[in-house]
């Protein structure tokens, strides 16, 4: 792993976590990070929401369940909600968080928080409707990243959506110096600059979906982001039955 950062430390001080995840909100909100996994779900939602109106439902509403690995403050699922209204779908959020500051910020957004590890999900296959992961792999060896990836596949029954950050040199020096203007904490904008630079090409995220198993094709977006996102494997191996 490329240097350290306080959310690496799950014993880190609550008042530091709680400031660095409002910085954090904000520079999703302000650099993509929201934009990237919500736009990435809403073809998802948007079939959905077009097969109940095909089916004479419309906007009677259906309901999944949203499972953020590695919630934070809760700021991208309730946003992946606010889309997901938009197409009929009331989305039951779920987080987990293993740093339990975060877990308290998410609580109190509205998410219902599990205080455990992403690598060991106390869930089954197809427990979940959607998973979303954001800036959450770069955090992990890359074997180990694998392993969470295919986790993610097996409990999810409609889609799921990784998001991180693409390593740049440039974007390092972009948050580096605006960080300064947005009055980001020091310890905010050294953890983005290491974040950056364990960031993925679109080469490396792709061989780490391939040897997890999972057929996805990353995608660069604003924001120096990458984003994957697929439906999981037992729904492909149903269609293909089905067919």
């Amino acid at each position: 792993m490329i240097g350290a950062e306080l959310l690496d430390d799950p014993h880190a001080a609550p008042g530091a976590v709680r400031a660095q995840l409002a910085d954090i909100a904000r520079l999703n909100r302000l650099f993509g990070g929201t934009r990237a996994v919500v736009n990435a779900l809403e073809p998802f939602l948007r079939t959905a929401g077009e097969t109940a109106g095909e089916g004479g439902r419309g906007n009677g509403g259906e309901r999944w369940t949203l499972l953020d690995v590695g919630t934070g403050c809760g700021d991208i699922p309730c946003a992946a909600a606010a889309r997901a209204r938009r197409y009929g779908i009331t989305l039951s959020l779920v987080g987990i968080e293993r740093i339990p500051a975060a877990a308290r910020l998410a609580q109190a957004a509205g998410l219902t928080v599990v205080l455990a590890d992403g690598g060991a999900l106390p869930l089954g296959a197809g427990a979940v409707d959607v998973v979303i992961a954001s800036q959450v792999l770069h955090h992990l060896p890359r074997e180990l990243a694998v392993r969470w990836i295919a986790s993610f596949d097996r409990v999810a029954r409609r889609a799921v959506v990784l998001a991180d950050l693409r390593r740049s040199r440039l974007a390092m020096a972009g948050v580096w110096m605006a960080s300064f203007g947005l009055g980001f904490r020091r310890q905010t904008r050294h953890d983005a600059v290491v974040s950056l630079r364990r960031g993925y090409t679109r080469r490396e995220l792709n061989a780490m979906l391939t040897n997890a198993g999972v057929p996805a094709v990353a995608q660069y977006r604003p924001g120096y982001r990458i984003v994957a996102a697929w439906a999981p494997t037992d729904i492909r191996r149903r269609s293909l039955r089905e067919y």
